[in-house]
């Protein structure tokens, strides 16, 4: 059982807690390296077990803690034989890609690293610079010109690359293939064979046959999702091997119970109102659930349980189901789907935030008039009248009152108005609130008693699920429960400006006291608005919020603090975290919504806390704690744990650990029975994943001869924008056989052949392009240079292959309708040709069917194709106004138009051609009259004629 698992989970989990896994002891430590041995490539190390233990003493600086002792296991598991590393969430699996880093920070390398994102990047060059390394991981964006890359590769080292300019220089060999020692990839669980990091390592495969490849994830629920998942990742990552590391390991779970931090678990009891509200949107979720299946009974319905209802990845769920078929959808079933989520929302306001802030949501939703128009009908239920009865009764009541004849009389806004007038606020304090007070109360009553004896002050740790919840609690704690509620009460639903203006001007008030740290000590009312006081207000640093919205703080000012206090430095963004003491150390921090992902594990060793209160759950973040207490030895950690008994926050946590034991046993199940070929890493020729479809690709047959003997085998070229490496078209296209030439192109996104000029539109791409105009600007450019332009419309295959509902189609041509305007488009350029794809695979086929016995594109002329530019086919050699304005007039159209413009040199020149020499040049008299009499016929003779004869 995890450390802080509710003991509810312990009979859930009782004898299937622990998986016995054999692993391979660490022997004594002794140093052994060999390179450039027969069978090790030069520049490449081979360690045995003991050396990792000393290469940290030799390497790591005393800022940095050594890996413990699995993690020197999974270290050093990987390091022999390349794999796919799966463990479980928060049990340091940057910890292990980190170690990575430092062992191959060395120009003699050449190492990349797939699948970062900048924060990530950003994170572990931070960490390797603390900790003294010399040769420092690069970061390779746009910024580094093209020709400057090469020079960057041959210098070695880690380098951090985007999966788009990587794609691009293993294309165009300006990445040295044969020289790199390998490829480390991040979060593997997202590597498809349609992705650009899977295109990558199968161009490095193709090109590298020695360099290593090790994936790292920490999220095993992810390859619960399809069939055979895990052994589809490590097809396209090209390894054989797979590394299990959950939580209940043996060796994972026997050291953390040696290191095991002191865990104070508070089931926190509901208020009965709280209680009956979470019962009325329980009821209201199983009303909707039942009806959802009942209108589509080929759903699953394991997926649509209201334990899973109550969880995160819930919507995501019904979206997969519902999302190829949403454009058949009727309005009922939609607005199912919708109340749904308006009901998550709402229970997670529930325990999450005060009883002002539900009922403005819950307030909010019975005035809207879309909701209460489209909603499925909970909002009239008795669960929805009891809901909205109790949640008034946690912020304010009506005093009873006897109603005389002559008040019958008075008007229903009237006396709606004499209620609101005789409310009684109640302000129902969160009963976490409280629980939150009592245990900073202990805190600082321990750390009086630890100042007693001269030990220093535990400096506290508070975490909670966002930005909001932090604010709130920040407000909580310097100023107490009953001015926060009327705050946000008077904020919400009060009237009286002049209140709002005096709240106002407290507030800047007491923020120019704050920046000054010369707070004085709170009065005996203030005392008293927080029912168990847990802090002295002495020492107040940091700015009160500056709205509820807004939530963000500045960095505690350190430098203008009290005398003879400590000065630690934090170095932390300034929208992290909120600082509320200065001695004791206090910080408020979010689990989620930072834009740095690495915040709060920056916070935790900035601050080291002694303290740690969990006002929220969050598994990643226990488990960190885990390990946090496990990399320091020797130094105490108290753990507050503050969870709602029976709520469904509590059935939350104790679903998503289900979950991810369920997902390591059916992995662990997986790798038992799992058949893994000797040519999956790629090492040889042997492997079919390597291999291109170059037989349909490379070669073209004509029939016409006889026996249909083989014409000279011409290799199929496809020149692709730089721009379109960001889809994965360009990968499927070269798994076909075809080879691509990255470049940059101003006319289209594809050049086929010389004269098939593709521009590629995703739907949501169309819609914005039709709306601003940029798709008519393209359209022109391609029917000016190219012979046969194309518009490829390829839609998502996981989601509805149409471009707007039924209900949504119009009878006649709409200003807001899509279809209209490619109605539009298309008659405005009869040359232009409509392609309609379900899918990447199909638009790959289709690009390969198109260019079958046509000749080869040619990259330079087509760079030198430009909007404005002069090199233009010999046969459109003609200004395009002029073209377009004749193509209008009557008896003119597109075969006998080139005729024409060969005889006359201008418009001018037109009109004075007879008919008779008009017909001589468009070779029909017809037309040629058309014409004629449009030219010569005047606006006075056309009325003439065209008045019916009485």
């Amino acid at each position: 059982m995890p450390p802080f698992g509710l003991k509810r989970n312990v009979k859930e989990r009782a004898g299937t807690d622990y998986v016995t896994c054999s692993l391979t002891p660490v022997s004594t430590l002794d140093l052994s390296i060999q390179s450039g041995s027969d069978d090790v490539p030069a520049g490449h190390f081979r360690l045995s077990n003991d050396f990792f233990p000393r290469f940290l003493e030799r390497r790591v600086e005393p800022v940095m803690a050594p890996l413990l002792e699995h993690e020197n296991q999974i270290f050093l598991d990987l390091f022999h034989e390349d794999g796919l590393v799966i463990t479980a969430r928060g049990l340091g699996i940057d910890r292990i890609l980190h170690s990575f880093l430092r062992l191959y920070c060395d120009p003699a390398n050449l190492v990349l690293v797939l699948n970062t994102s900048p924060a990530e990047e950003e994170y572990f060059v931070e960490r390797l610079r603390s900790e003294g390394t010399v040769h420092l991981p690069r970061i390779v964006t746009n910024e580094i010109s093209s020709n400057d890359r090469y020079d960057v590769y041959m210098q070695g080292g880690v380098l951090f690359v985007t999966s788009r300019i990587l794609v691009v220089d293993f294309l165009t060999d300006r990445i040295p293939s044969t020289l790199i020692t390998g490829i480390l990839v991040y979060k593997a669980h997202k590597i498809i064979e349609s992705c650009q990091e899977a295109f990558i390592l199968r161009l490095y495969r193709q090109k590298n046959k020695q360099g290593f490849i090790k994936a790292f994830t920490d999220n095993a629920v992810a390859f619960q999702m399809g069939f055979c998942q895990v052994e589809r990742v490590m097809r396209n990552l090209f390894i054989r091997k797979l590394y299990l590391w959950p939580r209940f390991h043996v060796a994972v779970n026997s050291f953390l119970e040696k290191h095991k931090p002191e865990v104070v678990e508070l089931h926190i009891t509901m208020t009965p109102a709280m209680l009956a509200i979470q019962a009325s949107i329980l009821d209201i979720m199983n009303a909707c659930l039942k009806e959802l299946k009942r209108y589509h009974p080929a759903l699953e319905v394991e997926d649509l349980s209201l334990e899973n209802a109550i969880g995160t990845t819930f919507e995501k769920t019904i979206r997969h189901y519902l999302d190829p078929l949403w454009h058949q959808l009727g309005a009922k079933t939609k607005s199912l789907v919708q109340d749904l989520k308006i009901l998550r929302t709402l229970l997670q306001y529930l325990s999450q935030y005060d009883c002002v802030t539900f009922l403005n949501l819950l307030e909010s939703l019975r005035a809207s008039e879309k909701v209460f128009g489209q909603n499925s009908g909970w909002l009239f239920l008795d669960s929805s009248t009891s809901m909205f009865v109790h949640a008034r009764a946690r912020v304010y009541r009506i005093p009873d009152h006897k109603m005389d004849k002559k008040s019958k009389t008075f008007d229903k806004m009237e006396q709606k108005q004499k209620q609101e007038e005789k409310r009684e606020l109640v302000l129902e304090s969160s009963p976490k609130w409280e629980a939150l007070s009592e245990v900073l109360q202990e805190i600082e009553s321990e750390n009086k008693e630890s100042g007693a004896l001269g030990g220093p002050a535990g400096r506290v740790l508070i975490c909670a699920s966002d930005d909001r919840t932090c604010a709130q609690l920040k407000e909580y704690i310097t100023a107490g429960a009953e001015d926060l509620l009327t705050r946000l009460y008077k904020k919400s639903f009060g009237k009286d400006e002049k209140a709002e203006e005096l709240w106002l001007r407290e507030r800047n008030t007491f923020k120019s006291k704050s920046k000054s740290c010369r707070v004085k000590k709170s009065s005996t009312k203030q005392k008293k608005a927080i029912k168990k006081p847990s802090l002295t207000l002495t020492q107040m640093v940091g700015k009160p919020e500056e709205g509820e919205e807004s939530g963000k703080e500045d960095i505690i000012d350190l430098e203008n603090s009290m005398e003879n206090a400590e000065t630690v430095d934090l170095n932390l963004p300034s929208d992290t975290y909120y600082g509320i003491l200065k001695e004791p150390l206090t910080v408020i921090h979010p689990l989620q919504g930072c834009g740095d992902p690495y915040a709060l594990t920056r916070v935790l060793h900035e601050v080291e806390p002694r303290y740690v209160v969990l006002y929220d759950t969050e598994l990643s973040f226990v488990r960190q704690l885990e390990i946090y207490r496990a990399s320091r030895p020797g130094k105490p950690l108290r753990v507050y744990f503050l969870i709602y008994g029976g709520s469904t926050e509590e059935q939350r946590y104790l679903t998503t650990l289900r979950k991810e034991k369920e997902a390591f046993e059916q992995l662990i199940r997986e790798k038992a029975s799992m058949v893994i070929p000797e040519e999956r890493e790629g090492r040889d020729e042997t492997n079919l994943d390597l291999k291109r479809d170059a037989t349909p690709a490379n070669s073209s047959t004509d029939t016409r001869k006889a026996g249909g003997q083989k014409q000279k085998c011409i290799q199929q070229i496809i020149i692709v924008d730089m721009r379109e490496f960001r889809s994965e078209l360009p990968s499927l296209i070269h798994r076909r056989g075809i080879d691509i030439e990255p470049v940059t192109l101003e006319v289209g996104d594809y050049i086929l052949t010389p004269d098939i000029c593709v521009e590629r539109k995703s739907t949501s791409d169309l819609i914005g392009s039709l709306n601003n105009g940029r798709l008519y600007t393209q359209c022109i450019s391609m029917c000016r240079y190219y012979k046969r332009p194309i518009l490829l419309i390829e839609f998502d295959p996981n989601k509805s292959f149409s471009l707007a509902s039924r209900a949504s189609i119009h009878q006649e041509i709409s200003v807001n309708d899509v279809t209209s305007k490619l109605t539009l488009l298309t008659l405005h350029f009869p040359r232009l040709r409509l392609l309609w794809c379900p899918s990447p695979h199909a638009t790959a086929e289709l690009f390969e069917e198109l260019k079958q016995n046509r000749p080869q594109p040619d990259p330079a002329a087509a760079v030198a194709i430009t909007a404005d530019s002069d090199t233009i086919p010999e046969s459109d050699c003609y200004n395009p106004g002029p073209q377009d304005f004749l193509l209008k007039l009557p008896g003119v159209n597109a075969k006998n138009c080139r005729l024409l413009m060969n005889h006359v040199k201008n418009i001018a020149e037109l009109t004075a051609l007879s008919e008779e020499q008009l017909s001589a040049i468009l070779g029909n008299s017809r037309s040629a009259k058309q014409l004629y009499d449009f030219i010569h016929t005047t606006y006075t003779e056309a009325v003439a004629q065209g008045k019916p004869k009485r």
